[in-house]
């Protein structure tokens, strides 16, 4: 473990992956409860677009990303509100025009290339230093207001009806939640790139949630599975030259399996 750490792009990629992690957990576990597993998977590929148009015009694609995110966050709620269509339905249509959008762009620009692809499977490896700091900077934003806004966030994720009633502003707490989805998966691109994003939020929350513990314990244990997953894949992935996203992923299910295990053998 020493020597891993003693190799600067092992060290970036340490601690870009334990905060992204944990952003990404403590967030899953308020989207699962809200039934918006899939929002995380739609605003990937709404980041897509993005990603594509910031490297067609050499723009950094971090913010040409994180604006197309929140924008299609922003959007499917709108569109959610407005008409009939069901929140599933918006997050499909917003989605997929976007990434639409993204290929049409990314054919005018040449094709896949080595630079787009890394965002879309992610290369934490190769991390540069600038993208150290906005990943963790993004990151640290979601934390942040997770924790500014814990007590309400908490209340609306078990019965918004309630939430409402008692005077929180439900409207602006689900606006909120969608930003914050919306800047977590971008933060995310790099770690696990942007397919995988959406299940480095959903799968930790999901193996938490199996214990059926407190609330606080349920976000300590989403936490530790992810940040877990991560550093172990990072250490694979340096001994054994695996594919450090697809390996920080397949982790993650794997402690799901041993959480409905676990929890089976409970119940009995």
């Amino acid at each position: 473990m020493i020597e891993i750490l003693s190799y600067g792009f092992m060290q970036k990629a340490f601690v870009t992956g334990i905060v992204t992690a944990t952003a990404c957990s403590l967030l899953g576990v308020f989207l699962v409860l809200r039934r918006y597993a899939l929002m995380g998977d739609g605003l990937a590929h709404i980041s897509f677009g993005g990603v594509a148009l910031g490297i067609l015009f050499n723009f950094m694609p971090y913010t040409s990303a994180l604006l197309f995110s929140i924008l299609g966050a922003l959007g499917i709620l709108k569109l959610k509100e407005k008409t009939l269509v069901h929140s599933d339905t918006a997050i499909a249509i917003i989605s997929y025009t976007s990434l639409g959008i993204g290929i049409f762009i990314a054919s005018i620009a040449g094709g896949f290339n080595v630079d787009l692809l890394s965002y879309l499977f992610g290369s934490i490896l190769a991390i540069q230093t600038s993208e150290v700091a906005v990943s963790v900077a993004l990151a640290l934003i979601v934390i942040a207001v997770i924790s500014l806004f814990y007590h309400d966030l908490f209340y609306m994720a078990f019965d918004e009806e309630s939430a409402k009633t008692s005077g929180i502003k439900t409207g602006m707490l689900n606006s909120l939640l969608v930003v914050l989805t919306a800047i977590t998966v971008v933060s995310a691109m790099r770690v696990v790139g942007l397919l995988l994003a959406s299940a480095l939020i959903v799968l930790p929350a999901a193996s938490a949630l199996q214990y059926n513990t407190s609330f606080k314990k349920t976000l300590l244990i989403s936490a530790a599975t992810s940040v877990f997953s991560v550093v172990t894949g990072l250490v694979l992935a340096y001994y054994y030259d695996y594919a450090v996203s697809g390996t920080i992923i397949l982790l993650n299910a794997g402690l799901f399996l041993v959480a409905l295990v676990v929890n089976k053998v409970r119940a009995r």
